[in-house]
Parts: C-alpha cells; sequence; structure tokens
C-alpha cells in the first residue's frame, strides 16, 4: 500500500511558537482559531510532558525537529 496523499505539515523555523506559526500558516484564520486549530491537529506536541526548568524549551514545547501538521487528519 503506498500513500496517495500526504497531510500539509512543516518543520518549525528556530524560535517558532504556536502563535508564529499561526501567523504565518493560518493567516485566513483569526489568531486565536489558528492556534487552537495548530494545538489539536498537533496534540503530539502541545500535550508533551513540560521540560525542566532552564531549558532552552521551558517556554516554548516546539522543536525544529517537530513536525507540524497544518490540516487536520486526512480521511481515509
Amino acid at each position: 500500500m503506498t500513500l496517495s496523499t500526504t497531510r500539509k505539515s512543516l518543520f518549525p523555523n528556530d524560535g517558532d511558537d504556536w502563535q508564529s506559526i499561526a501567523a504565518r500558516e493560518l493567516s485566513e484564520l483569526g489568531h486565536d482559531d489558528a492556534v487552537s486549530q495548530l494545538q489539536s491537529w498537533n496534540l503530539h506536541v502541545f500535550m508533551r510532558p513540560s521540560v525542566a526548568p532552564g531549558s532552552a524549551h521551558e517556554h516554548n514545547p516546539i522543536m525544529p525537529s517537530d513536525v507540524i501538521f497544518l490540516e487536520p487528519p486526512l480521511k481515509t
């Protein structure tokens, strides 16, 4: 079986957070709606356990190696 359609996604830029990705990639939505949609499509990042205090990602769970989905799961 091969995939015929891939879900739109990106690797974040260094320093990207939910707000910056929402503003850049989902500008057609209202800011709060865009952030909420991103978080719901990316629970693997949004629900990540907290990092240690003093860590580079203490206030931002998004890392440059994360896959951030820009659309909901595709129907099969």
